[in-house]
């Protein structure tokens, strides 16, 4: 079990951890990982720390506490010695930079490239068949388990919300990943999870499989996820809720001062479909409000996947009086959380500019259009402490009758009582900081005394003898 110790790795250890990211486009999913891998490097500050990717480039450059562990091309660990130290020099200071500018400025005709291409493709099939080609179903095959699991001595499915039938495939590739470490006597575990909906009877069956031998799993929320484990059979012994991972990450940027700010996402995806109606009153209201409270309106970009987020925020924007620029597609997360640190209130159908805002003590409107993101913001209302007047996050469905009264209030509710709300918000978060390290400290436990180390004895805790 665990790390051979052959070559010039030896005697370090090796952690697997998985992601709900491996495209690198979400910020939100990058800040997790940013405080993973700080707190992993904290207590193993010679370990390896293997994060499964597609893009090993754009890893060096956000990440370059990590290496990368390419899941499209077989998923081994990187070379060691002075080879490796020569690719993680040249990731962090040339080729994740560079990799980083040039899908930055490459977005947008990659984007419209992809779309024209799937017409031209349906298309082609039209004029040589004469039907037209049905949409696939179901899910594409999954990749084999990762080579570097073989010598891995912890594994870690790190946060998010991919556990759930709105992300089969990821779903299913970290059953598959925390299975076969399971087999081979790995210590695995889960950490800043959330979990369902879960209706998918195939992933139900292999969640009721997987999950109950999990070491340990921490969740993001206590007021879905317990229940949902407790049904799958994981013991109860072996859950924790813990708050998100990128609490801390947040926290650490927020500002003495109250911001001034009033920002503004709306994503439209597959999971998150928005009517024309709705789009264009909640357009509507942020820019009468905004102009009334005589601020200007931000815009909030987490998210480059798809354009999610700047194609569907960005018009919004059209007529306000007074406005910020949108963050660059090759800006970071840490340039996110500090405008969201210039907001006095956030309008948001993004999750993790919630968990931005909350954690630096800025009240937020949720708005949601499907039970997935529901339970994503009232799990996390209830981190923060929200009571039934909605404290902290107001939560606001898109399909409610009075939209634009409903918005309006909650705007000017939550603008009002932001000061008030500031101390007892960031509090929560601290909270919810401790709360992560001491699920961390279960995690080091597996490991102490030398369990699954090369030559029988752990690295030292940073600053221990």
């Amino acid at each position: 079990m665990g790390n051979s110790g052959a070559g010039d790795g030896a005697g370090k250890i090796k952690i697997l951890v998985d992601n709900g990211e491996y495209w690198l486009r979400d910020r939100g999913d990058i800040a997790m990982m940013v405080m993973t891998v700080e707190r992993l490097r904290e207590r193993w500050p010679h370990a390896r720390i293997g994060m499964l990717t597609d893009e090993p480039h754009i890893l060096r450059g956000v990440l370059p506490q990590a290496e990368p562990v390419v899941a499209n091309s077989g998923g081994d660990w990187g070379r060691s010695g002075l080879a490796g130290w020569l690719e993680e020099t040249a990731g962090l200071h040339v080729l994740g930079p560079a990799a980083m500018r040039w899908r930055s400025a490459t977005e947008v005709p990659k984007h419209y490239l992809r779309g024209a291409k799937d017409w031209v493709r349906k298309e082609v099939h039209v004029l040589s068949t004469g039907e037209r080609k049905p949409e696939p179903a179901g899910m594409p095959d999954l990749p084999p388990v990762p080579g570097a699991l073989a010598d891995a001595d912890l594994v870690i499915a790190q946060g998010g919300g991919y556990m759930t039938d709105v992300d089969l495939y990821q779903a299913h590739r970290t059953l598959n990943l925390l299975e076969a470490a399971q087999r081979r006597g790995i210590p695995n575990v889960m950490i800043g999870q959330g979990m369902g909906p879960m209706r998918d009877r195939e992933l139900l069956r292999r969640a009721a499989e997987v999950l109950p031998g999990a070491d340990l799993i921490a969740l993001r929320e206590g007021r879905r996820g317990p229940r949902l484990l407790a049904e799958l059979g994981v013991a109860a012994d072996r859950i924790l809720v813990t708050g998100d991972d990128a609490v801390e990450f947040a926290y650490r940027l927020r500002r003495p001062c109250i911001g001034t700010d009033l920002g503004l996402c709306l994503r439209i995806s597959d999971d998150f479909k928005v009517s024309d109606s709705a789009r264009d009153t909640l357009g509507a209201v942020v820019r009468r409000e905004a102009a009334e409270l005589n601020t200007s309106l931000a815009p909030l970009i987490i998210s480059e996947y798809d354009d999610e987020d700047r194609r569907h925020t960005l018009p919004l924007l059209a007529g306000a009086v007074r406005t910020r620029p949108a963050i660059g597609r090759a800006g970071t997360a840490q340039e996110v959380a500090r405008q969201v640190s210039r907001c006095r209130v956030l309008v948001t159908s993004a999750y993790h500019l919630a968990v931005f805002a909350l954690s630096q003590g800025i009240p937020a409107v949720a708005v949601t259009a499907s039970q997935y993101y529901d339970d994503k913001f009232y799990g996390l209302a209830d981190m923060f402490g929200a009571d039934a007047a909605g404290e902290g996050l107001r939560i606001v469905h898109l399909d409610v009758d009075n939209l634009d009264g409903e918005l309006s209030r909650a705007i000017r509710q939550l603008w009002e009582s932001a000061p008030e709300l500031r101390d007892a918000l960031q509090q929560r978060a601290a909270e919810q900081i401790d709360a992560n390290r001491a699920g961390l400290d279960r995690v080091y436990g597996l490991l102490a005394g030398g369990a699954g180390l090369p030559g029988g004895s752990a690295e030292p805790v940073q600053g221990e003898g």
